[in-house]
């Protein structure tokens, strides 16, 4: 979560991604810094080492540096020895490609990442995104991009490799918990739109959707839950899985809207136990039951709902425990346009629990456990040849989960393509236009995935949320 210093609060999970202090000399930064936000000691801080370092460098280093450059590598450095994959400082660029990812759009695939333990992992591919019809899934590792290493990569680095211009490909090697072998995908960069909230009925349940806490994301929510209410509804659902976390200002302004006046929302809890603690504004409780679907990729923000719902408005959470993403962050700016995010307090539930993976209690658990079917953690194969009959590979055996899923019944579910496998495949071919050939080539690879991707999308096929209607329908 992380608290915009001075002009805008905002809760996010990770982002997707000194001209004038040039003027200043070392010691004039720091003094900067230290009388605007008191976060440096000047008496027990070492500034003359510093100077003597960027004068050694400057004199003595064999090519040019310039002062741009030693300053955000001197601040940078600073950020990444505290060993925080939440905190990061970055360049003007950068933190203009971080205030692009709360807007309605950008460019790239999709994805909010972290480092988790030092490895790149994805916290939520975003609906209908790149990422999400490449098959990409929440703690899935990116160990290289396009064939170069991540191991040392900070996250900014990271995320300026993933993103590129729209149309362009980005090759991702996957390790994904649970698999023996790494993968690699192929994910064409697009613009993502974020329509972040999507309303339907379930008879007369309500379903809302958030996809992500972005700008105008509270507005169309209430709006949507107006209409819902004008019709009487007899209970409703708010999805949050696959929601990495977005704009604190969108889920508090969603909570206030349950939770009855005087009553906590959440709590944030700064270095010397000091605490904030946000209220509701209800008039009371909703007369409808209420219940949450959640999920690994669920962080941030959407834990913040979930928990907020569950121990403040009643709500009842459905699915799998959700991320743990428990601290906050505060997004200092400085004058050039650069920004340093650091963590300075926790965030706690409305009865003081700590959600957080690196210590809390690691996630939001839900009330009653819905895990996913095994084929939605295939990836949907992207063959470079054209598989046949006594070929073996990873590719063959999630090719044969699909057609299963489909209802095609390969017979075996191994990664050997033997008859039957062919014959579900020559089905599949013959009922989609393709040539029944029976081999898998790139243009049937493509329209596996396309139909896998409907498959997963159809609420009837969606296991969790059918429990939560049933559930709902019986209160």
């Amino acid at each position: 979560m992380v608290f915009r210093g001075k002009t805008v609060a905002v809760l996010l999970v990770v982002a997707v991604f000194l001209s004038s202090f040039i003027t200043y000399s070392i010691d004039g930064f720091i003094d900067y810094v230290s009388s605007d936000y008191n976060l440096i000691e000047t008496d027990n801080f070492d500034t003359k080492k510093i100077e003597e370092a960027y004068a050694l460098i400057k004199k003595r280093y064999i090519h040019s540096a310039n002062d741009q450059q030693l300053l955000d590598g001197a601040i940078k450095g600073m950020v990444e020895s505290l060993k925080d994959p939440y905190s990061t400082y970055m360049n003007k660029k950068q933190t203009q490609e971080f205030m692009s990812d709360l807007e309605s759009t950008f460019s790239g695939i999709g994805a909010e990442v972290t480092q988790r333990n030092g490895i790149l992992t994805i916290v939520s591919p975003i609906k209908d995104s790149p990422a999400e019809k490449a098959g990409l899934k929440p703690n899935d590792q990116i160990m290289k991009i396009n064939g170069k290493s991540t191991e040392s990569l900070s996250l900014n680095q990271a995320i300026e490799r993933i993103r590129g211009p729209k149309g362009t490909k980005v090759m991702l090697e996957i390790m994904r918990p649970g698999e023996k072998n790494t993968f690699t995908i192929s994910v064409v960069r697009d613009e993502i739109k974020q329509e972040t909230v999507e309303a339907k009925f379930f008879g007369e349940i309500g379903y809302l959707k958030i996809t992500q806490f972005s700008e105008g994301t509270a507005r169309d929510f209430l709006k949507n839950l107006n209409e819902f209410e004008n019709q009487e509804i007899q209970g409703l659902i708010i999805d949050v899985r696959g929601n990495p976390g977005g704009l604190l200002d969108a889920v508090q302004r969603i909570l206030e809207h349950f939770v009855p006046a005087g009553q906590p929302i959440m709590m944030t809890e700064e270095r010397g136990k000091k605490r904030q603690v946000y209220y509701g504004k209800a008039a009371e409780k909703k007369p409808y039951p209420i219940a949450v679907l959640i999920d690994k990729g669920s962080a941030s923000a959407s834990e913040i709902l979930a928990a907020g719902l569950k121990e403040a408005a009643g709500g009842i959470l459905v699915g799998e425990k959700t991320f743990g993403k428990g601290t906050v962050q505060t997004a200092v700016d400085f004058k050039d346009g650069s920004n340093i995010k650091l963590t300075m307090a926790k965030w706690l539930t409305p009865k003081g629990n700590w959600i957080d993976q690196n210590g809390g209690s690691k996630g939001v658990k839900p009330d009653i456990s819905v895990d996913y079917p095994d084929y939605v953690s295939v990836i949907p194969p992207q063959p470079s040849g054209t598989l046949k009959v006594d070929m073996i590979s990873d590719q063959i055996k999630s090719m044969q989960l699909i057609l299963d899923a489909l209802g095609y019944s390969p017979g075996r579910k191994d990664g050997y393509f033997d008859r039957d496998t062919e014959t579900a495949l020559m089905s599949f071919q013959q009922n989609h236009g393709l040539d029944v050939s029976g081999k898998l080539n790139k243009e049937t690879a493509t329209v596996l995935r396309e139909e896998f991707t409907k498959f997963l999308r159809d609420p009837r096929q969606d296991i969790q949320l059918q429990v939560t209607i049933s559930h709902l329908s019986q209160q």
